[in-house]
């Protein structure tokens, strides 16, 4: 394989290409471009460029990356024949892919790459849009673009936003951060005499006739917060604000002792959201416990002893590592070898010392009794301290019910509270069995008894009367009218 040189056209016209560049397009190699769209190509066959383009390609895929494999297949291929000119828009390093691409096969294949420079469209497109790339920019491309990559207090440079449909991709994506009628700028053909500078909202974008490969999108810095909102960068700033000089004296006296309380509450909150299948109770209430997470690791920061980012990446990390069937070469046929291969690697990540200290020990202290119950089961079970069917867990209930019958009719409290104890973690027992947790058994239970009682005692208050007015019997009926209306 011989020599492919790569030439950047520039962003503009004849005039601005530099003098090497364009000894190089009007020497004798075959010259290739990856598209003919380009204001110096429309210059250049008027001084008679003879050359070959790659629009064909475009036409034969539903993909850029299709068509961009293909583009440096051709390449290579030519390039055997001997040494070929191959021309891009604006310069060869700046977002343009198909050089990419051959940069890697010339590692791969051991051929000989030149790469000559040509402007960029940077430096015209941030005099058009009269910005200063050192506050900050992004440069992105628009055929894919990704949520997670865009800090919305940059600067953003969309480039190949290329048509309508990408235009709609792009729209698509920002809007779900900023507002829909936020202002962006069009920028066409930038710093040439075809330029064309259009502002214009969000949610119109796709809307453009306009588009071509010449083509970017500039989307100004987001400077108030509060179109700021949906970026996790900014919940970390306002929760350090909170915390520091000037901040709030409720926040700034916390600790993770003091917190612990509200972790629980709104945990539980969520939980009841769950239930209910209230999406906006379920947003918030997540919003919540996320605001008890970054308060704990605020305070971790401020003490110097971890941050928000240590705690993200430890859990990535043992994410990534105890899912080998995902991001390893581990083959699992269903949930119950993911399961096993979950217990082997935490088991080898403790070094195997499991078994030198008790298997219960590593239950959370602070679990309430009920879930701590069901856990401890669990991990019983597993060491194989369990009756094989349920039948000797409802024996076990059958006998519970006896014991504390036995002892309710003797009036011993602390039997009665040991007895009752028993019962209740029989219960549990017979819950596991079934692949029923306890606690959101009991959560939905407790739900609806609420609702059942509103009902009660929005009967009662429609009569006029108290509740002592009515007899067991009247307030039973109640409930079974709400039982009847479907009420839980």
């Amino acid at each position: 394989m011989n020599k492919i040189m790569v030439a950047g056209l520039g962003a503009g016209e004849l005039d601005q290409l530099p003098l090497g560049v364009y000894k190089q397009l009007k020497g004798e190699r075959t010259t290739f471009l990856r598209t003919e769209h380009h204001p110096v190509v429309s210059e250049l066959k008027e001084e008679g460029f003879v050359y070959q383009s790659f629009d064909y390609i475009y036409e034969k895929h539903d993909s850029f990356e299709k068509v961009y494999i293909e583009i440096v297949e051709v390449l290579e291929a030519e390039a055997q024949k001997g040494e070929i000119l191959y021309g891009v828009p604006g310069h060869p390093l700046v977002a343009e892919k198909t050089v990419q691409l051959l940069i890697e096969a010339s590692e791969r294949e051991g051929f000989e790459l030149e790469i000559i420079g040509g402007q960029s469209f940077l430096d015209p497109l941030f005099a058009a849009v009269k910005a200063d790339p050192i506050e900050g920019f992004q440069l992105l491309d628009g055929t894919d673009l990704h949520l997670e990559d865009i800090k919305m207090d940059q600067h953003l440079i969309i480039g190949q936003v290329y048509d309508a449909f990408t235009a709609s991709d792009v729209k698509l994506t920002l809007m779900e951060l900023y507002p829909y009628d936020y202002s962006v700028t069009i920028v066409t053909a930038a710093g040439t005499k075809e330029e064309l500078v259009k502002t214009i909202p969000l949610v119109e974008l796709d809307r453009e006739v306009q588009l071509n490969n010449l083509t970017s999108l500039y989307v100004p810095p987001a400077v108030e917060m509060d179109t700021r909102y949906k970026q996790f960068s900014t919940f970390r700033q306002i929760i350090a604000r909170l915390r520091g000089p000037g901040g709030c004296p409720w926040d700034i006296e916390q600790t993770h002792h003091s917190l612990k309380k509200y972790l629980i509450e709104e945990t539980y909150e969520l939980l009841e959201a769950i239930e209910e299948e209230d999406i906006d109770h379920m947003i918030e209430e997540l919003g919540d416990v996320l605001l008890q997470i970054m308060l704990h690791a605020q305070i971790g920061e401020d003490e110097g002893m971890f941050t928000i980012n240590e705690v993200i990446g430890t859990v990535s990390e043992k994410m990534v590592r105890r899912h080998p069937h995902v991001f390893g070469d581990i083959s699992v046929e269903n949930t119950d070898d993911v399961k096993a291969n979950w217990e082997t690697i935490k088991k080898a990540e403790k070094g195997g010392t499991e078994t030198e200290k008790p298997l219960l020990s590593d239950i959370a202290k602070g679990y309430p009794s009920l879930m701590k119950a069901y856990e401890y089961q669990k991990k019983a079970a597993k060491a194989g301290f369990d009756w094989e069917l349920s039948d000797g867990a409802w024996e076990k209930v059958y006998e519970e019910i006896e014991e504390f019958r036995d002892e309710a009719a003797k009036g011993d409290k602390h039997a009665q509270i040991s007895e009752f104890g028993d019962l209740l973690f029989s219960l549990i027992n017979i819950a596991r069995f079934y692949k029923i947790h306890p606690e959101e058994a009991l959560a939905k239970a407790n739900t609806k008894f609420f609702n059942r009682f509103a009902y009660v005692e929005q009967k009662v208050k429609e009569s006029g009367k108290d509740f002592a007015d009515f007899s067991l019997d009247d307030l039973d009926g109640f409930w079974n009218e709400a039982k009847e209306r479907g009420i839980s």
